[in-house]
């Protein structure tokens, strides 16, 4: 072999081995080539892609009646849903997309879906003044109405898919199928709120005219109660109470006048063995707050009216608040049992209702004069962001 001939097939040996390294043509060991860059996750701005403007399409028109959120539930970061007057949406992904899942007769006031296929509400057909308890077995899409007759409840909540309670201010009610069938909890007399976590274990407020209010708690079924806390006022009215295990609150309203309401928030981290003083808001308007003591703070969310509280593991509770005259709606909240309290922002809004899945993550429905939008929070109500927003005036 000449040596050009040898030249001629070192160089090809080499730009052999050169094109196989780069990962061309074939080898017995080929070397693998780099994974392409990842796409970009898609962004998450809002949760609307579309079905606002086909929902407020479907009820737009000179006699229609403008689009509201009433009530909004998550059972986890991921998964929610949303009512209002003829609608139910939800999202599967934290809110970067909702689907319409209900549209018809119902207008929802209040929701509850212990897991994602069973859910309660109580609606009343159309904009009319009865309300009903529905149920649905489909996460949403269908719902039955379990009775011809309207029912007093305020609220319901239920613990599975068969058990759960019914309240209203003065009565509170359990079933055990499902809401077909309702039997009455004794609750001591002038009961003005109640809560059970369980059919033996619940609260209720107490008025006792001319002095104050009472907290009382039952282990047995509402056989036997036992006074848990006193709180002077003149004029007690009615009170909410809240509760995860041994994480208990009570929110006692004083009076309210010129769009203030005064109350008092009290909290326990041991079933009602001790308590704080949390919040003890007094105003022109109402008066003075429930009960006597040093509080932790002298003013509420949004200095305003107590809407609904939510109860986080053994350490932490969120309260909304709104003051419709300042037209503020904020969420206020501890996560040391009330030993400290922290207001947050506000939004524009009237009226409003929460909904936690953690120490951080929340969901915020809120009704104002011109539209009506849901936020999502991820740092406690530091920040709020808008993922949905109805007009409800200029259309």
């Amino acid at each position: 072999m000449n040596w050009t001939t040898r030249l001629q097939q070192t160089t090809l040996t080499l730009l052999t081995a050169s094109l196989l390294t780069l990962g061309w043509g074939t080898s017995a060991s080929p070397v693998q080539a780099a994974a392409p860059a990842p796409t970009p996750a898609p962004s998450c701005s809002t949760g609307d892609h579309g079905l606002l403007q086909e929902l407020q399409a479907a009820h737009s028109g000179a006699d229609a009646i403008p689009l509201s959120f009433s009530d909004v539930e998550f059972l986890s970061a991921d998964t929610g849903r949303a009512a209002g007057n003829g609608f139910l949406i939800g999202t599967s992904d934290g809110g970067c997309h909702f689907q319409k899942i209900y549209e018809g007769q119902w207008s929802f006031q209040q929701i509850d879906f212990p897991d994602n296929i069973h859910g309660w509400a109580l609606a009343a057909v159309n904009d009319g003044q009865a309300k009903y308890l529905i149920r649905t077995t489909d996460g949403g899409s269908t719902w039955k109405r379990l009775s011809n007759k309207a029912v007093t409840f305020e609220r319901v909540e239920f613990l599975d898919s068969s058990k759960g309670f019914g309240y209203n201010r003065a009565s509170t009610y359990y079933t055990n199928d499902g809401g077909e069938s309702w039997s009455l909890i004794k609750t001591p007399a002038n009961t003005r709120g109640a809560y059970f976590t369980s059919l033996s274990s619940g609260w209720a407020v107490v008025v006792v005219p001319g002095s104050g209010y009472q907290v009382m708690r039952t282990a047995d079924g509402g056989t036997n109660w036992k006074l848990m806390l006193k709180s002077s006022y003149a004029e007690p009215s009615y009170g909410q109470i809240y509760a995860n295990g041994s994480q208990v609150y009570a929110v006692l309203y004083g009076g309210y006048g010129m769009s203030q309401t005064s109350y008092s928030l009290y909290g326990s981290a041991n079933s009602g063995g001790s308590w704080t003083r949390v919040i003890a808001q007094e105003t022109a308007g109402g008066g003075p707050a429930p009960g006597s003591g040093a509080a932790k703070v002298k003013k509420g969310p949004a200095s305003g009216s107590p809407g609904n509280l939510v109860v986080i593991g053994k350490t932490t509770a969120f309260l909304v608040g709104f003051q419709p005259a300042a037209e503020q709606v904020g969420i206020g909240f501890t996560k040391n049992n009330g030993q400290a309290w922290s207001n947050q922002m506000t939004v524009p809004g009237f009226e409003g209702t929460i909904s936690f899945t953690d120490h951080n993550q929340g969901w915020l429905a809120v009704r104002d004069l011109n539209s009506s939008t849901l936020y999502v929070t991820k740092d406690a109500g530091a920040t709020w962001t808008s993922k949905f927003s109805f007009e409800t005036t200029g259309r």
